[in-house]
């Protein structure tokens, strides 16, 4: 997918899928659900076979396949991008990942408006923010910024952001009320019992919130 086409797709419900035995039945869930950005995450080793399984899904569903940390495995794999964060390889230097691979979409982690000022916008394709809300999915996910921090991330870019920290369906409205174009899920739909309805309960929520 070009980077044109890809970039009208970030908007909406973000899926980030841990590596674990139900990766796959978590990825088609919310696929199926409607989901139209799908990342893969493995903190603890990356499964280049699991990242072209993730990638193909996704293609398969007009969606986009995002990589977590490493942007070669992601580019090997044919994903559509990679988010980087923190200490990961090009993070610092994100114009060094779009020379080497210039149709990826390129995403950042960061959790302030000064950080939001410092990103090269010709080079990075979206930022995700957070944590938003206290969240047990992400170990170093620092203090919560809550709405008011979002609100002046958005203010202080013009790239889309994608929410991430404890986001619920029944936070989406307030989160698309302060500037969120994307909202990140992970233990909403992997932790429920029924995740596939979980996914569809998620992407309904979005769609009938008011932006």
């Amino acid at each position: 997918m070009k980077r044109t086409e890809a970039r009208a797709l970030l908007c909406g419900p973000y899926a980030i899928v841990n590596e674990a035995p139900n990766a796959r039945s978590i990825a088609e869930a919310v696929l199926g659900a409607g989901f139209r950005i799908l990342q893969y995450r493995a903190k603890d080793g990356i499964d280049p076979a699991r990242l072209r399984e993730f990638s193909d899904l996704a293609r398969a569903c007009g969606a986009l396949s995002i990589g977590n940390d490493d942007w070669r495995a992601a580019q090997a794999a044919g994903c559509d991008g990679v988010h980087l964060g923190p200490g990961d390889d090009g993070f610092e230097d994100p114009a060094r990942v779009r020379a080497a691979w210039p149709e990826a979409i390129i995403g950042l982690s960061i959790g302030s408006p000064d950080e939001a000022r410092r990103v090269d916008g010709a080079a990075v394709d979206y930022l995700g923010v957070g944590a938003i809300f206290a969240t047990a999915s992400k170990a170093d996910a620092g203090a919560p910024i809550a709405l008011a921090g979002l609100r002046a991330v958005a203010e202080a870019t013009t790239l889309p952001i994608c929410a991430i920290g404890g986001i619920t369906a029944e936070r989406l409205a307030s989160l698309r009320a302060n500037g969120a174009a994307m909202a990140a899920t992970i233990a909403a739909i992997a932790q429920a019992a029924d995740p596939a309805e979980a996914a569809r309960r998620f992407h309904a929520a979005w769609e009938g919130a008011a932006a």
